[in-house]
């Protein structure tokens, strides 16, 4: 069987693969299982993609054809449980990307369905056709984060391809803003007690005017514990920092947390003390939506923020030691679903816990507390609905969640109380932070069997979060922050305000568990790759100023009589980013007699679109090859933009250029097609008709 021989060549390849034994579980006899299960499932994945076979599974990889494993149902969490399932479930993720990662890096020709076929002195012209093109083109042809299939280093590469220069990961002094703890409406810290002997530290309680309020060397509650899920409830002096340029905004959060899940009066938790556990970072673009998330790795239990952090991939294909060390600093199993929590359309959730300014108090001091306790605009509010576009970056990622980012939808609130303002979902906006903001238990009218097992567990959860949560803070109390959204006017909390009603919630919360109908206006939450424009649509400017040009050969060349010139210009303005690298060029190429008549061609005459778009490509040399009866040159990027180098910010359109090899009195007729990669589950998409060029090659 033909897998048998693609396991040979999987196994080889995996043998040249820089593997590294720094993923988690790095036991020798486990790492041979995994090599072992990966090279199994890569055969069958080569097999799967050519056959088309992947649309079969939601959970196959369109690029790849690998199968991700089956996600533990349970709430979201910031960290995995300790125990068997997921550890077998990391091994799983392991062997998932590590078939990627065999297949990305298995040669074209093992991947290729359809041999040259036709005589011998036919194949050898276009063998060398191909040879010449790429001689005189090579180091322009080429693919957008293809240098490596390294999973954090490919990860990184598609994700500055798509948002431009990434900077380091930052929560030093300079840049950070502190995320304090907040208990019985006093801000709380953890500092020696110069009152008692040995000054032991102990949590000191101050008030909005900064006056000390009392010590306590423990602490159960606090105001706004965390939603996360498996993070410490009451932590304190998280750190979060915000970098923008133009559309793009970086977050990097460095999370301080414990096992236990529990604050104690541990010198861990001091503001001075740079230690944290988890760190997160979000990219985003405002104008497109698109958003990427680098987790750090699971394996280290502690993170130092006096250092910053390199993004995966570096800052270019070049920067040798920034990848390296990228490598070892993020988790290449991803197996912490980021996008089930943020997934309201924007580049964060903002819950009473980080977003202290956004929740109101009904009390005369309310001002004053927002004032000394709050980050204040740091995170600045943004107009976002269920119509704007919203996509997640990075291959890696979708692949691995892929069935939960095709489920997922966003919800309109039958009621019109909770959805004229915000974007929940039928993730984690709606199932946990929805039914915390209004107090009310999560519900579904009629669950199946699975919905049902799900339905308890978050309950189990938010009970958990609920018993952290002060009295003073309740609707009872005199903090009066909690249910911190309340219908018509969510940021007035005052006892005037109406509460929403129980047949509201339920019929809510049934839509926010996917178990409604059409009145809850189901739409996909994530939308879709915008393919290139050719200016009738869009915001991505129309390639122009198309030209072809007969030239003398380059001395001492025997390619062809004479050297054709394919010129034009195009700008990749989407989203507002100068240095945005995601789209190439393909050329599909015929050649005939000139016709006597010399009258232009038809349409029909230049090659298909399919043809253009690869649909039986036969590599032949690097990125030229056969396409159905047209020569097809991939991957065609602007002229100058060198092989695995950055690209020169530009805000007008550049120059692109593509020298073929032409021979007397030939016609050769071209279309050239713009295409987007995608970075996720949609692969390429195209632009919808190529510009159409011909040239008469005359040598008299």
């Amino acid at each position: 069987m033909r897998h048998i021989g693609l396991k040979s060549i999987l196994i080889a390849t995996m043998a040249s693969l820089p593997l590294k034994t720094s993923w988690p579980g790095g036991k020798q006899a486990e790492l041979a299982t995994i090599h072992s299960l990966a090279a199994q499932m890569a055969a069958f994945a080569i097999l799967r993609v050519e056959t088309s076979r992947c649309d079969e599974s939601e959970r196959c990889d369109r690029s790849t054809g690998c199968i991700s494993p089956i996600p533990p149902r349970e709430p979201a969490t910031e960290a995995l449980p300790d125990d068997e399932n997921h550890r077998l479930y990391v091994r799983d993720l392991q062997v998932f990307q590590l078939c990627r990662q065999l297949v990305l890096a298995a040669p074209t020709s093992v991947r290729a369905t359809v041999q040259p076929i036709g005589d011998d002195n036919r194949e050898a012209e276009n063998r060398k056709f191909a040879e010449t093109v790429d001689r005189w083109n090579g180091d322009i042809l080429w693919a957008p984060a293809s240098q490596t299939s390294d999973v954090i280093t490919r990860f990184g590469d598609e994700a500055r391809a798509v948002f431009g220069p990434i900077p380091d990961g930052d929560c030093t002094d300079d840049v950070a803003q502190t995320i304090p703890l907040q208990i019985d409406g006093n801000v709380v810290d953890l500092k020696p007690n110069p009152a008692k002997p040995g000054n032991p530290l102990e949590f000191q309680h101050r008030d909005a005017a900064g006056s000390i309020v009392k010590w306590t060397d423990t602490i159960g509650r606090c105001d706004k514990p965390s939603l996360a899920g498996s993070v410490t409830y009451c932590g304190m002096n998280s750190r979060m920092s915000r970098v923008v340029k133009g559309n793009i905004e970086w977050l990097s959060f460095c999370r301080k947390s414990t096992s236990s899940l529990e604050i104690e009066p541990d010198a861990y938790w001091q503001r001075s003390n740079p230690k944290f556990s988890r760190l997160g970072i979000i990219g985003f673009n405002r104008a497109t939506g698109e958003i990427v998330f680098f987790d750090g790795t699971k394996k280290r239990k502690e993170f130092d923020w006096t250092q910053t952090f390199k993004p995966p991939g570096g800052h270019s294909y070049s920067d040798r030691q920034g990848r390296a060390a990228a490598e070892a600093l993020y988790d290449p199993t991803f197996q912490i679903a980021c996008s089930a929590c943020h997934d309201n359309k924007n580049a964060y959730v903002v819950d009473p816990h980080i977003g202290m300014a956004r929740v109101g108090y009904s009390s005369d001091t309310g001002e004053r507390r927002e004032r000394a306790f709050s980050l204040g605009n740091y995170l600045p509010g943004t107009p976002r609905n269920d119509n704007s576009p919203f996509r997640i970056i990075g291959s890696g990622y979708t692949s691995t969640h892929a069935a939960a980012i095709r489920r997922a939808k966003t919800v309109a609130d039958p009621n019109g109380n909770c959805t004229r303002c915000h974007t929940l979902t039928t993730q984690v906006t709606g199932q946990r932070f929805a039914s915390d903001a209004v107090a009310q238990d999560p519900w579904i009218s009629r669950p199946r069997w699975a919905q049902l097992l799900q339905l308890r567990a978050e309950q189990m959860k938010l009970h958990e979060i609920d018993s952290h949560r002060t009295d003073w803070a309740r609707q009872s109390g005199q903090g009066k922050i909690h249910p911190w959204m309340v219908p018509i006017d969510g940021n007035d909390l005052s006892t005037s305000m109406p509460e929403i009603s129980s047949d509201d919630w339920h019929e809510l919360s049934n839509c926010l568990w996917d178990a409604g109908g059409t009145e809850c206006g189901y739409r996909p939450l994530y939308t879709e790759c915008p393919a290139p424009s050719m200016g009738s649509r869009g915001n991505n400017t129309k390639p122009v100023d198309f030209a072809a040009t007969s030239l003398p050969l380059p001395p001492g060349e025997q390619g062809g009589d004479r050297r054709l010139r394919l010129h034009w210009n195009y700008l990749n303005d989407l989203g507002g980013v100068p240095e945005r690298d995601d789209v190439r060029f393909d050329v599909a190429l015929n050649s005939v007699p000139i016709p006597s008549s010399a009258q232009p061609p038809a349409e029909d005459d230049y090659p298909t679109m399919a043809e253009t778009e690869g649909k039986d490509f036969v590599a032949l040399e690097s990125e030229i090859g056969k396409s159905g009866a047209a020569m097809l040159i991939r991957n065609i990027a602007y002229f100058g933009h060198v092989k695995f180098t950055e690209p020169t910010p530009s805000l007008t359109p550049r120059e692109f250029r593509l020298d073929l090899p032409a021979q007397c009195n030939r016609r050769y007729l071209a279309r050239i097609l713009p295409k987007r990669f995608c970075f996720d589950q949609s692969g390429i998409k195209y632009a919808e008709e190529g510009d159409l060029l011909y040239a008469d090659v005359r040598c008299d």
